[in-house]
């Protein structure tokens, strides 16, 4: 070890007298922390503003309010069941095919209604199916950052 690097000793100490924590490892940066979170609150919300706005009539509203709720639950429930299985962490076959398929029926829904809906624009219909795509990873994303984080306080 060089005279330059401090040693894991001090760097507790100098925790313990206020400044800043250091990252655990295998811990996801707060840069990425951050970036994940805004990239599901502004496609999360860039989605319900749209809906807000949107002419279309209170049921189709509802309807893409809907199949949001349950791509992103179903996209984290997914992402939870995969990340569990390469853990070692037992999961169901019926379970995880039941994830895979809540995804897809939402993703299928999603583009069915797009397809299907007459009072709107192809370029309304562009910007729900990219709000709702960023809003899927996006809560993938922070989930799994979620994990990580409690992962890494764990191991201390």
């Amino acid at each position: 070890m060089s005279e330059n690097q401090p040693r894991l000793e001090d760097q507790k100490k100098e925790d313990s007298r206020g400044t800043k924590e250091a990252r655990r490892e295998g811990e996801p940066t707060q840069s990425f922390k951050g970036a994940s979170w805004a990239a599901l609150l502004i496609g999360a919300g860039a989605y319900f503003i749209g809906l807000f706005n949107a002419t279309m009539e209170l049921n189709e509203k509802g309807y893409y309010f809907a199949v949001l709720i349950f791509g992103l639950y179903a996209s984290v429930s997914l992402q939870k069941a995969v990340r569990d299985k390469e853990e070692g962490v037992p999961v169901t076959n019926m379970y995880f095919g039941i994830s895979w398929i809540a995804l897809l029926i939402a993703i299928f829904l999603m583009a069915i209604g797009l397809y299907n809906a007459q009072s709107i624009t192809f370029s309304e219909k562009g910007f729900y199916a990219m709000a709702f795509v960023l809003s899927l990873f996006a809560a993938v994303t922070v989930q799994k950052n979620i994990r990580d984080t409690q992962q890494a306080r764990n191991r201390e």
